[in-house]
């Protein structure tokens, strides 16, 4: 396996376990959002802003197609890249899937203070944030399970989860 691919919600710890991970196995780390904003030289929320959803997630596609030619990589990906088009598909077939999980309070919990960053969370209160990520959770969860493996993430360090992820690819 020549590549992992961290999914889960935006949140979940993917682009701190992909640089652990990522300097355990000697690889490169790339984080789809940053690759995004590097190329496009629009932050996600500007271009969700000025373009639209769909807009971003065909850029977040061609990034994809892009990543899944590059091999000794550990890449974080979006939290929604999983659920458009056929990304799940492409993920799986070209490297190793891992769905980094945490419940919707734990998500809340540390989101509340990142909101003004992330255009889906930006004006709710705690409330409503912890329903919005219910909400979006459940839509997504057919995606995120397909992957090939789950990391519960509520409690564990970002070291644990990437020795964790390390062992299960020794074993695949």
């Amino acid at each position: 396996m020549e590549r992992v691919y961290l999914i889960g919600y935006m949140g979940c710890g993917k682009t701190t376990i992909g640089k652990r991970l990522a300097k355990s196995l000697g690889w490169d780390v790339i984080d789809m959002d940053s690759r995004i904003e590097n190329r496009y030289r629009k932050t996600i929320p500007d271009i969700f802003a000025s373009e639209g959803e769909e807009s971003f997630r065909k850029k977040e596609r061609f990034i994809l197609e892009e990543l899944s030619a590059l091999e000794n990589v550990v890449v974080s990906t979006g939290g929604g890249a999983p659920c458009f088009f056929d990304n799940i598909d492409v993920m799986n077939s070209s490297g190793l899937c891992v769905y980094i999980r945490m419940t919707p309070e734990a998500l809340a919990a540390r989101l509340k203070n990142a909101k003004a960053n992330r255009p889906l969370l930006k004006d709710k209160t705690e409330e409503e944030l912890t329903d919005f990520i219910k909400e979006q959770l459940e839509k997504r969860r057919a995606f995120y399970e397909q992957a090939h493996y789950v990391i519960d993430n509520d409690h564990g360090t970002p070291e644990e989860a990437a020795a964790k992820i390390a062992e299960l690819l020794n074993a695949h």
